[in-house]
């Protein structure tokens, strides 16, 4: 079992970029030149034809004000969703910021040959957390399949930096006990190689039960905080291109170890 590292961040301040924020995404060579194909990469596509990655770029330009229960059969309700946090640099918004990054993730996914379901391609996606998870699970139902839920943090103190992920408790009363495990796994196998390609500060894995887009995934699901947008420095460096392939590629990374161990 892979030691999982949980943050001691307050989740408190960690769920505010989720609940509380305000917010805002060859030249043709030759055709005489011989191509060249990695054998172990066509082998791996291969592999992957048959793995379903669901993508949702958290958030949208508009919040959803009702409540909803965070998980199945609970009497605890959360709002549906929150329109996300704003970078205190760039003014981007949270709900730009994971739709840039995961269109570029979904692109590197289907290069590795994994077929991708993206939750959103556009601002205006005016469905709940609960709503999106319940579409990743139609996606995914009797499938090889993970839930990959995009996010950037915001907090007040602007000196704190680095990546996390998220995933359910040991305790969790709405998964089953076999989603709870792969769910976690999935968490730390993202931020261990997200962190290695962004060399960003790896702030390890939070566990909760507090989620409603964890809550009621039937598939294994990790929600992704990429960096905190109230820093200026990583609030910069998260909305720059050169940036967001270097997330794209670690998180796509983590998916490959995670479906090959």
């Amino acid at each position: 079992m892979k030691r999982i590292l949980i943050a001691i961040l307050s989740l408190s301040l960690i769920m505010c970029s989720l609940v509380g924020c305000s917010s805002k995404d060859k030249n043709n060579d030759d055709d005489n030149k011989r191509i060249e194909v990695d054998s172990s990469d066509v082998k791996r596509s291969n592999k992957n034809n048959n793995r379903i990655v669901v993508i949702d770029a958290g958030h949208q330009e508009a919040p959803i004000n009702e409540l909803e229960p965070i998980g199945p059969n609970s009497d605890k309700k959360k709002p549906k969703l929150a329109s996300g946090a704003t970078g205190v640099s760039t003014n981007i918004p949270e709900y730009q910021l994971t739709l840039d990054v995961s269109l570029k993730l979904r692109d590197e996914l289907i290069k590795r040959g994994y077929d991708v379901k993206m939750i959103r391609e556009n601002n205006n996606f005016p469905k709940s957390n609960r709503e999106r998870a319940i579409i990743a699970n139609s996606y995914g139902k009797n499938k090889d399949s993970i839930f990959l839920r995009i996010h950037a943090n915001s907090i007040s103190d602007s000196n704190v930096t680095g990546a996390l992920t998220m995933g359910p408790s040991d305790d969790n009363p709405y998964m089953s006990k076999e989603n709870i495990e792969k769910s976690k796994l999935l968490s730390v196998d993202v931020i261990e190689e997200m962190t290695k390609s962004t060399d960003s500060m790896d702030k390890g894995i939070i566990l909760t039960n507090e989620m409603s887009g964890i809550n009621w995934c039937e598939i294994p699901v990790t929600i992704v905080e990429m960096g905190f947008l109230s820093n200026p420095e990583e609030d910069r460096l998260m909305n720059s291109k050169d940036y967001q392939k270097l997330i794209s590629s670690g998180i796509a990374n983590g998916v490959d170890k995670y479906f090959n161990n």
